[in-house]
This record gives C-alpha cells, structure tokens and sequence, in this order.
C-alpha cells in the first residue's frame, strides 16, 4: 500500500475517533449525567489515549497524535465530571 493510502486511512480513522468519542463527551458536559459510565472501561479508554499519544509521537504519526489528544481531553473533562458526581452522592 502506498504512502498517500496509509495517510488516508489514518485520517480517516482519527474523524471517525473524533466523532464516535465527542458526541458522548458533549452530552455529558451539558447533562452531568454520568450514571451511565462505568468508570473502569472510561479510564482504560483515556490510558489508551494517552499510551497513543506517546506511541503517534514516537512514530511521527501526526493523525495519531491528534486524535488521541482530542480524546485524551476528553476523557479528563468527563473523567472529573464523573468523579465530582459519585462524590457528591456519597
């Protein structure tokens, strides 16, 4: 496969991580709801993230990077959202 492919494909696969990842994000920052998130799943998801920032840096992978720092906020925006909740419960 050639270069111009590969670059296609990363960009294609970092707006589809984009959009599958903010919609979730916005909702929750404009509801507070996070009854719904399971904190376990939510934190591996942003350790992920953040291994991938590592990894599109290591590798100059600008798609990779980018969208894993889109992701990684937003994970830390709910993340704080979700824990603030729980306390506020207890």
């Amino acid at each position: 496969m050639n270069e111009l492919w590969i670059n296609i494909i990363g960009y294609t696969a970092s707006i589809c991580m984009i959009l599958g990842y903010l919609p979730q994000a916005i909702v929750t920052i404009r509801t507070r709801d996070t009854d719904g998130i399971a904190m376990p799943t939510f934190c591996m998801l942003g350790l992920g993230s953040i291994f991938f920032v590592v990894q599109g840096f290591a590798l100059s992978n600008w798609p990779l990077v980018i969208t894993n720092v889109i992701t990684t906020v937003c994970s830390l925006i709910v993340f704080f959202i979700k824990v603030h909740n729980d306390r506020r419960k207890k």
